[in-house]
């Protein structure tokens, strides 16, 4: 199977990898205060072997010399800024394993990440990713939240888990050598494609994959930049059989700076990224996309609403009315959609200050990594 765009050329080459071996994937971006400690994780696993492969993505900060502190245990490539994507891209192609992790920058991991992981994937030969939970922290490392990944990926409030995740059991139960608190950890198994159209449930810092399936996916879309690429990837190698839910955190994930793709400037961008795949796919899925029309509706109305208040968020009020517009013809029924169309109506200077009362008055929505949750959930939709 290739990308949607036919980027098998831009991933992982062809070949099994070196047995056993995990290559962890890390792009960055002028963040040298925190890669010593994301590579620092990786390279603490109680897993090995590992490689830990860096991409700098044109830093200008001191990122070499960070990487240079740890010798030869770190692979480190450097080119000038293409994004997020094209720096995993080169990560991919540098590969050497038989496995592969992606862990930004900012980001840690706990110890017995990998090897629970690996084991998960040994002891089902048929699933072909696992990602986990996470927790939230703040630039000083203080915990904003243990459980993120509900939080952070909304789609996972339109069906019940069970739906998309038909075989429940616990860690121990598929890897007896795990025992303890993690062995009791919930483990999800599934085929999700269908579910991924309706948001991202992927959360990249989390993820394991093993090396065949990367090539059939091929690298993320460099094209979608700064925002989507993880979504992009993560449903389409949803494609290539059942996928594995670690549910237990893994990962401590930060929040809160300006640099990430959470902060209010990005929305647009992912709001825009969100409906161009959501379009995408129902023209062109990988596999049937069998849900119910009232959800798709649900799905496309959602993400034509979140583009539009973007826009009119940044004053292009044509565009926004546009958007809203066919918002409301797949969902009739949507206040905040309706005052919204109304604002982008107003002469120039009504808008102006009605889009200033709004912000006064604590208006805005929350960041999220997808648009904001269905009103139906999938157990209720007909």
């Amino acid at each position: 199977m290739k990308g949607l765009a036919g980027r098998t050329a831009l991933g992982v080459p062809e070949g099994p990898g070196a047995p056993g071996m995990v290559s962890v994937v890390i792009p960055t971006y002028n963040r040298a205060a925190y890669l010593g400690a994301a590579i620092e994780s990786a390279l603490s696993q109680t897993y090995q072997p590992i490689e830990v492969v860096v991409v700098d993505d044109g830093s200008t900060d001191a990122t070499a010399t960070v990487v240079a502190a740890f010798g030869s245990r770190v692979r480190y490539f450097h080119q000038a800024n293409g994004g997020v994507a094209a720096a995993r891209n080169v990560g991919l192609r540098e590969s050497r394993g038989e496995l592969i992790a992606f862990l930004d920058s900012d980001d840690r991991w706990y110890p017995w990440k990998i090897a629970a992981q690996v084991s998960l994937l040994r002891a089902r030969p048929d699933v072909g990713m696992v990602w986990t939970d996470m927790t939230a922290v703040d630039g000083q490392g203080g915990v904003t939240h243990p459980r993120y990944l509900r939080l952070m990926y909304s789609a996972y409030d339109s069906f019940a888990l069970a739906q998309a995740f038909p075989e429940q059991t616990r860690l121990a139960r598929l890897c007896p050598e795990i025992a303890g608190p993690l062995g009791d950890q919930p483990v999800h198994i599934g085929s999700i494609y269908k579910y991924m159209w309706i948001g991202n449930l992927v959360h990249t810092s989390t993820v394991l994959i093993r090396r065949d399936w990367a090539q059939r996916v091929g690298g993320f879309d460099e094209a979608m930049r700064p925002a989507g690429e993880d979504y992009l990837y993560f449903f389409e190698t949803s494609a290539c059989g059942p996928v594995a839910l670690l549910d237990t955190s893994s990962t401590l994930y930060r929040v809160g700076d300006a640099d990430q793709i959470t902060a209010p400037w990005c929305s647009q961008y992912r709001y825009r990224a969100t409906l161009k795949i959501a379009r995408e796919t129902l023209e062109h899925p990988l596999e049937p996309i069998a849900l119910p029309p009232s959800l798709i509706a649900e799905r496309l109305a959602g993400a034509y609403e979140g583009v539009g208040e973007e826009e009119l968020r940044v004053g292009d009020r044509g565009q926004a009315r546009r958007h809203l517009w066919t918002s409301l013809r797949y969902r009739p029924w949507q206040p905040r959609c309706l005052v919204y169309l109304l604002f982008s109506l107003l002469p120039a200077a009504a808008f102006n200050g009605a889009l200033a009362l709004k912000h006064a008055l604590g208006g805005g929505r929350r960041a999220r990594a997808v648009t904001k949750p269905s009103a139906l959930r999938l157990t209720d939709a007909r």
